[in-house]
């Protein structure tokens, strides 16, 4: 896309149950407010019916939404945290960057755990058409629901760990495209400390590890967030198919 840098399938990922998780079905991705002309008519193609958006309340209205007056979906805001994370805090704390980003982890799920829950539950829910999930960068709130999903789902940790590593990437094409697309916004950049940026795999591992050890699975972790088992059945259902 033009101006949007994480957009991606959670499609093709292969499962313990030998069954495969079905492409152009669920998405994730970064800032949608961002969607261009031409990203729109991309979105449109790939018949996204519903969005969730889990960034906060100052972020949504600060930078605005996904333009559902040039393209209907429905729109759901399940904001995980209250405030983004403050830069001086994670200068002062930061001894290894995924251990930060673990901690991190750990507090968006103690404090917005539920609508991560409720997330999972509109992408079982949701009928015709696909749905994106996004938060700003598309690595973290994303990255939390994207793993908590697939693990549910029963794929490996590291496909889950190579998914979620791919936001680094996305990272740079955001950094570039500000660079070229939005100066007014590099220096504001410039000043970000480079953990915000950072997706290390070690810290959605220790994340899935953590829970598992504290709940047993990830789907038992799950329904302490309001998810039904219905939910999984309802998932396997629709966003699992046979390997072709």
């Amino acid at each position: 896309m033009e101006a949007v840098h994480n957009f991606r399938d959670l499609g093709g990922y292969p499962t313990e149950s030998g069954r495969v998780t079905e492409w152009r079905r669920v998405f994730r991705a970064d800032g949608l407010q961002r969607l261009t002309d031409a990203d729109l008519e991309v979105v449109g193609r790939l018949g996204v019916r519903t969005v969730i958006d889990l960034r906060s309340h100052d972020e949504r209205a600060e930078r605005g939404t996904f333009p559902v007056d040039r393209h209907e979906v429905d729109l759901h805001h399940l904001p995980v945290i209250d405030t983004t994370w403050d830069p001086e805090e994670a200068g002062a704390m930061l001894r290894d960057e995924a251990e930060f980003l673990l901690t991190k982890y750990h507090v968006m799920l103690r404090d917005g755990g539920r609508r991560v829950g409720r997330a999972i539950e509109l992408i079982g829910e949701h009928g015709a058409g696909s749905i994106v999930f996004h938060c700003a960068a598309g690595k973290d709130r994303t990255g939390i629901v994207a793993a908590l999903l697939l693990a549910g789902l029963g794929v490996p940790d590291s496909v889950i760990e190579a998914d979620y590593a791919l936001s680094a990437e996305a990272s740079e094409r955001m950094r570039a495209w500000v660079v070229e697309r939005a100066p007014e916004y590099a220096e504001q950049f410039a000043k970000v400390p480079p953990v915000f940026f950072a997706a290390h795999p070690a810290a959605i591992r220790g994340l899935l590890d953590d829970l598992r050890s504290d709940h047993g699975s990830i789907r038992e972790y799950c329904e302490t967030l309001g998810v039904e088992r219905s939910i999984w059945t309802r998932l396997e259902e629709t966003f699992l198919v046979d390997p072709a």
